[in-house]
């Protein structure tokens, strides 16, 4: 964090954005999840903030019928729950652990407090909120007008942060392709072909883990789908 995000505070003090998310303390709790644990669930209480600091989280909502979809993969230095800011009593979906992961769980009290006291923090956390509706608006157009290789090649690049500010993490943890078919609305068959496709073309490899090149940027980039013969 650099000198220039640290402000004094009105009571004087100096407040780094940084150290509040790295600091346990009143109404802050940092905790360890499993893979697959759930951080919370659909239909709890929303009464907290959660941050993700190092790993992995699904978040999945559930239909009445009990259709599940997955709508989100956030990664580290990422909020979620913060729709009990908007005054939602419950949670809305179901949040949980892909890979071992650190969260900090910031209560609603106090992170209303840090958004009022703090504008530090305050113009860090609403650049989030707004990255996060430019990222479901981008969602939406994705679904209704791209091809599902397309879509796949998205959420693959998504995840393995391209186009973030930093340094590009190509290497992915472990999902099922079960996940990535719920993530774009497909199937798994699906899937599997055009991930047998994108490592037959270097797009993708394997070696215990997935990874992820930049190549692969030219299957969202291109005109046409590569799956569609140009007329004759």
């Amino acid at each position: 964090m650099s000198e220039s995000t640290i402000l004094q505070t009105t009571s004087g003090t100096r407040f780094d954005p940084a150290t509040f998310l790295e600091t346990a303390a009143k109404g802050r709790i940092v905790s360890t999840h499993q893979k697959k644990q759930v951080i919370f669930a659909q239909g709890d209480i929303a009464d907290s903030v959660f941050y993700v600091k190092t790993g992995k989280v699904k978040v999945t909502v559930v239909s009445k019928q009990g259709k599940e979809a997955v709508v989100a993969i956030l990664g580290a230095d990422e909020f979620l729950g913060e729709g009990c800011l908007l005054g939602q009593p419950k949670r809305l979906a179901t949040a949980s652990a892909i890979t071992e992961c650190v969260t900090m769980r910031v209560e609603k009290a106090e992170i209303v407090r840090v958004l009022h006291d703090e504008p530090t923090f305050s113009q860090m956390f609403v650049t989030h909120i707004l990255a996060r509706n430019a990222r479901v608006e981008e969602d939406l157009v994705d679904q209704l007008f791209n091809s599902t290789e397309k879509r796949l090649a998205r959420v693959l690049l998504l995840m393995a942060n391209f186009g973030k500010d930093g340094r590009p993490e190509p290497i992915i943890a472990k999902i099922s392709q079960e996940t990535l078919a719920e993530m774009i609305g497909t199937t798994r068959s699906r899937v599997s072909h055009f991930m047998n496709k994108f490592r037959q073309l270097g797009f993708i490899s394997y070696n215990g883990h997935l990874e992820v090149h930049s190549s692969l940027l030219g299957v969202v980039l291109q005109e046409q789908p590569r799956t569609v013969k140009p007329s004759e």
